[in-house]
Formats: C-alpha cells, sequence, structure tokens
C-alpha cells in the first residue's frame, strides 16, 4: 500500500471507531441487564411495556401523517416556484430554512398563544385538534429536509419542457404534476419522507409541551427513571433510523432504473391519439 493511500483510509478507520463504539458499548450495556450473563431481557421489558407500543404506533400514524400533508404542501410549491416563480426561489428557500433558526420551544410556545382553548382556533380543547396541531407543528419542523430534497430531485429534470410537452398532448396541470412530475422525483420524496420520518419519532419538545403520548417523551421518561431500558431504546431507535436510510437507498437505486417519463408521456400520447 502507498504511503498516499494510508492517511484516507486512518481517516475512514477513525470516522468509523469515533461512530461506532458509542453504539457497541451502548448495545453492550443493554444486553447486562441480568447480573453476570448477557440477554436481551432488557429489549423484552422495552417490548413488554404497553407504554411502548401505545408511543411507538402514535408517533408512527404522526410521522406518516406528516409525511403526506409536507409533500402535498412541497412538491407542488417547489414545482410551481420552478415552473411559474424562478426569481421567488430564494425566498421560498429562506422561509424553508427558517425553522432551522427558530427553536421548537418558540413554536409550540406560539402555537399554545394562538390556539388555545379560549382562541378563534382551540385546535387544544380537543385531543383530535392537538394532535392535528402536532402534525402541524411536525411539518414545520421537517420543511427543510422536505423541500431541500424534493428542490434537489426538481432540479435533475427539465420540468418546463416535461410541462410543455404533457400540455402539448392535452394533459391538464393537475395530470402533469401526479403523472408526469411526482414520478420521476419519487426518490427526492421519498428522501424527504424518511427524513421527516426519522425526525418525528425522535421529536421530544412538541410532543412534551402538548402532552401528547409519542415516542420521544416516552424515551425520555425512561431514561429518567431506568438504566438498561434506555440503552435497548436507544438501539431500537437506531435500527429504525437505519432502516429508513436503507429503504432511501433502495428506492433511489429502483427509481434511477427506472424509466417512467418516456411511459408516461407516452402513455399521454396515446391517450391524446384517441
Amino acid at each position: 500500500m502507498k504511503a498516499s493511500t494510508v492517511g484516507p483510509y486512518l481517516v475512514v478507520l477513525i470516522g468509523a471507531l469515533y461512530f461506532l463504539l458509542p453504539l457497541v458499548a451502548t448495545f453492550e450495556f443493554s444486553l447486562s441487564m441480568l447480573r453476570g450473563i448477557w440477554s436481551f431481557e432488557a429489549y423484552r421489558v422495552v417490548f413488554a411495556d404497553p407504554r411502548f407500543r401505545e408511543t411507538f404506533l402514535f408517533s408512527i400514524v404522526a410521522a406518516s401523517a406528516t409525511i403526506v400533508l409536507g409533500a402535498l404542501l412541497v412538491v407542488p410549491t417547489a414545482y410551481w416556484v420552478r415552473l411559474k416563480f424562478p426569481r421567488l426561489r430564494p425566498v421560498v428557500e429562506f422561509i424553508t430554512l427558517l425553522p432551522l433558526v427558530i427553536p421548537p420551544i418558540v413554536l409550540v410556545f406560539g402555537y399554545l398563544r394562538l390556539y388555545n382553548s379560549s382562541s378563534f382556533l382551540p385546535f387544544t380543547a380537543t385531543a383530535n385538534g392537538t394532535n392535528l396541531l402536532l402534525v402541524f407543528g411536525y411539518v414545520v419542523l421537517s420543511l427543510p429536509y422536505m423541500f431541500r430534497a424534493v428542490d434537489t430531485g426538481m432540479a435533475a429534470i427539465d420540468i418546463r419542457t416535461l410541462t410543455e410537452a404533457a400540455e402539448s398532448l392535452g394533459a391538464k396541470r393537475r395530470t402533469i404534476l401526479f403523472k408526469i412530475i411526482l414520478p420521476n422525483v419519487r426518490a427526492a420524496v421519498l428522501s424527504g419522507a424518511f427524513l421527516t420520518f426519522a425526525i418525528v419519532i425522535g421529536e421530544f419538545v412538541l410532543a412534551s409541551l402538548l402532552n401528547r403520548p409519542a415516542f420521544g417523551p416516552y424515551l425520555a421518561l425512561v431514561g429518567a427513571n431506568r438504566a438498561y431500558e434506555p440503552a435497548a431504546l436507544a438501539v431500537i431507535a437506531f435500527a429504525i433510523t437505519w432502516a429508513c436510510m436503507a429503504l432511501i437507498q433502495l428506492s433511489g437505486r429502483r427509481a434511477t432504473g427506472t424509466r417512467r417519463l418516456p411511459r408516461s408521456l407516452f402513455t399521454l400520447s396515446r391517450r391524446a391519439a384517441r
């Protein structure tokens, strides 16, 4: 091995150890709940806890609703800005980056002040209204990641040419958006969706201050009162995050290998010919 190649390998090795050693130590600690032996007792206790299933299911439902609502908000906005208002793109990009500089606690106190039970929109008066308010907050928190992913995906295709070609074949704007543009940015939307999923699963501030049974507050509660179960929960959350990343890679490869654009335009051309 040449001396010039030793440096990069050494940097990669140090980086891998930096990330993997704490994970290995956490996993080893989670296996030592029973004295003197290694076991999955902490994982058994976690999975047997009904609050784990309740909070995890709640966070999955909230994450799914956030992904759907975020995609419905971001995809048409990014498409319309790139097609009709390209000069407004820096402004829209700046607005989507605001959640990175505004702390979530400011956001949730603003929600509580505007949408409390005595306001004109009393979202917090009912549990369903509070859940809806929580999803709105999650959409705001995930906005930088969803918009960046979708906007990058749209930058990789020629939106104007695709739109003009579809319009020449008789397609309406809704058909263009959902049958031409969306399939071509599917990998970007999925990337934003899985980043949103990872954010919502571990979010604490909004769910805690809105008093909703989410996974983040449950993780903090267990971590404050127990020793081995939080380590098991951390490993479970890490595994879920990596599973999401694997799905991103898998969906991206499938999207790259699938030529949906010609097929979509070909379908439109056949319908126009009829």
